[in-house]
């Protein structure tokens, strides 16, 4: 289990233990430390937070799951962040589920049980809204992004990878709020309803 909360920790410890066929091996509260975790316990699964401190969850998912030594671990992001690019970080950093932090004990179980299986969990509300948005992207051309900035071209190139702003502010020296605003403008100049969408360009 890795997160930085106490009280949430606290709950979370009380309803895994209350499981026969679960058993709670090992406890972190930032990124690196869950990386460490992983390397030493090597867990069936892993409940792991977004925000955090020195290493967000999706960096350190990633590193988990792309290591030879620890890629067994199936990992479950669990967290209040509900918008679509979270989820699309998370799955990109080889998440196997996704749940918000109001789900219930039951579905958490379930999710915890259904991920040791092999399978892939992710929250239905979160699923219906993914489904809503990406099914249909829409493409944007070449020449439509004439109508950038320079500085808001820069931000799209590195967004339409797929990084997360706050990458892209370390790239670019900015602050995360000017990165924000940038794609906000960008959306709104290209008419587009989300940033996953920044990638579909033909």
């Amino acid at each position: 289990m890795v997160d930085d909360q106490p009280l949430f920790s606290a709950g979370l410890k009380m309803i895994l233990r209350s499981q026969p066929d679960m058993e709670l091996v090992g406890e972190a509260v930032d990124g690196e430390a869950a990386i460490r975790l992983a390397e030493e316990v090597h867990p069936d699964v892993m409940l792991m937070d977004i925000r955090m401190p020195l290493l967000d969850g999706c960096a350190a998912t990633k590193h988990i799951t792309s290591s030879s030594s620890t890629n067994a671990i199936k990992i479950i992001v669990l967290t209040t962040i509900q918008h679509d690019q979270a989820v699309v970080r998370a799955i990109q950093a080889g998440a196997a589920g996704f749940l918000t932090k109001d789900t219930t004990p039951e579905f958490l179980l379930s999710a915890v049980r259904t991920v040791h299986s092999g399978h892939a969990v992710i929250a239905p509300a979160i699923t219906n809204d993914l489904l809503r948005d990406y099914t249909t992207p829409t493409a944007v051309s070449s020449a439509a992004l004439d109508v950038l900035s320079a500085r808001e071209r820069e931000v799209f190139k590195l967004a339409a990878t797929g990084i997360a702003n706050t990458e892209i502010a370390q790239s670019l020296v900015l602050s995360e709020a000017t990165v924000k605003s940038h794609i906000g403008s960008i959306l709104t100049k290209l008419k587009l309803k989300n940033r996953i969408h920044l990638g579909c360009v033909c």
